[in-house]
């Protein structure tokens, strides 16, 4: 593996139809602009979930830049890519702080357990290919999932929404803030284009951020006492089975978000990675253990940077050395923070109504995509039950373990599924 870059023609400019690869740069003053826009694209949804969860938004950003660097190294600097805050997490993490009294450690330990299992798929899709992967999880099972872990957060977004804390309003605010929020956020998805299109949601929920502010509704004490500088604050984790299996599910969507994520790379460079699929899943299962060790949120790779490589045609991965450097350095002001987790309920709200029905929506497009047969009724039954079963919060406890609705939506989209179709063919 080399961390050298060949110049770009002058380094300077672009040729019409060509693009900079990812062993090539441009100058470095344009590789350090490119690496910020990549840090831009990257930090609405990476603060969003720090945001929503009460995670420490530095200690989060942290991790995400040294995931990212990890990814580049492991990944053998093939594969551009920016790894930030997963959404997969944000309903397992919301259940195991409530069974933990409010507290990150226990999540944490699930985040581990995520980061360890996707090690080990990662090493198994290195031996035997990617093929077994697609048999066990089909686009019927997979959009399913995606979506009851999207749609099983409403409860928690119309909470903050309402201002409810216990069934008590505790911020008689927050519903004109979330209207203000989503409406913002709903103006800027329809009329801006490049970046601020892309993190529209970020956006919205700054919008309805300050406009708290300026009313006066957000407790600043807390941004006051920050520091401008210092080092993140650290977590350590603990391990219960009961909170951990909650985060299995997790695994699942980070196997088809990295997944896609190499194809799309694949696709627009030109160049088959798909000796580097099983690296890239090992690469943010160990980010993602890092991360759950140390504090921070569970990571996947980024489409919204994509985006970015997309439209500058530089798939340079010098640029994501840029990128996840400036992330750690943008992680050592708890000042910055403190400002992010002052964040009225209100505006959370707003964002959490439209990202968290965003991530439903994912899975009808994972569906349409992967030319889902809903004609089949074996593949509309369970379907059909796990979305009720998810979104409603179906949970069963036996002892010390309590299976949430993601959980066992989970077990029955894929257990049903092949259950069900293998019984079919015995009938034949």
């Amino acid at each position: 593996m080399s961390l050298t870059w060949k110049l770009h023609g002058d380094g300077k400019k672009i040729a019409a139809g060509d693009v900079v690869s990812t062993d090539e740069r441009l100058s470095w003053p344009r590789t350090i602009g490119i690496g910020v826009q990549h840090i831009a694209a990257m930090f609405g949804a990476t603060f969003l979930v720090p945001i929503l969860t009460g995670f420490p938004a530095t200690t989060t950003l942290f991790f995400s830049g040294i995931g990212t660097l990890l990814f580049l190294l492991i990944t053998k600097n093939r594969i551009p890519s920016y790894l930030g805050s997963s959404f997969a997490f944000l309903g397992p993490v919301f259940a195991a702080k409530a069974a933990d009294g409010g507290g990150i450690a226990g999540a944490l330990g699930g985040i581990i357990f995520a980061g360890v299992i996707l090690i080990l798929v990662g090493l198994l899709v290195q031996k035997f290919g990617i093929s077994w992967v697609n048999t066990l999880m089909p686009p019927v099972v997979t959009g399913a999932i995606v979506m009851v872990i999207g749609l099983n957060l409403a409860g928690a977004a119309k909470n903050n929404f309402q201002g409810f804390v216990g069934g008590k309003t505790v911020d008689p605010h927050a519903t004109m803030i979330g209207i203000i929020t989503l409406v913002a956020i709903g103006i800027l998805t329809a009329t801006s284009k490049g970046i601020i299109g892309r993190i529209s949601i970020f956006v919205g929920l700054t919008i309805g951020y300050l406009t708290a502010l300026v009313l006066g509704y957000v407790n600043t004490d807390g941004i006051s006492a920050a520091k401008w500088v210092a080092a993140p604050d650290f977590t350590s984790p603990t391990f219960k089975f009961s909170t951990m299996i909650l985060f299995l599910p997790v695994v699942l969507v980070l196997i088809a978000e990295n997944v896609g994520h190499v194809k799309a790379v694949s696709a627009m460079t030109g160049k088959s990675l798909d000796d580097q699929m099983g690296n890239a899943l090992m690469a943010d299962g160990v980010a993602t253990t890092l991360a759950g060790f140390g504090g921070g949120s569970g990571t996947t790779t980024y489409a919204e940077n994509i985006g970015v490589m997309a439209s500058s045609r530089v798939y340079s991965t010098a640029a994501y050395w840029v990128a996840g450097s400036g992330a750690i350095l943008l992680s050592l002001s708890p000042k910055f923070g403190a400002v992010l987790a002052a964040t009225p309920m209100g505006a959370l709200g707003g964002a959490g109504t439209a990202l968290f029905g965003m991530i439903g929506v994912l899975g009808a497009r994972i569906w349409i995509e992967g030319k889902a047969d809903f004609a089949n009724p074996i593949n509309l039954l369970v379907v059909a039950s796990s979305l009720i079963i998810g979104i409603a919060d179906y949970s069963w406890t036996k002892g010390d373990y309590t299976f949430t609705g993601i959980v066992n939506a989970t077990l029955v989209a894929i257990v049903g599924y092949h259950l069900l179709h293998w019984l079919t063919k015995l009938r034949k």
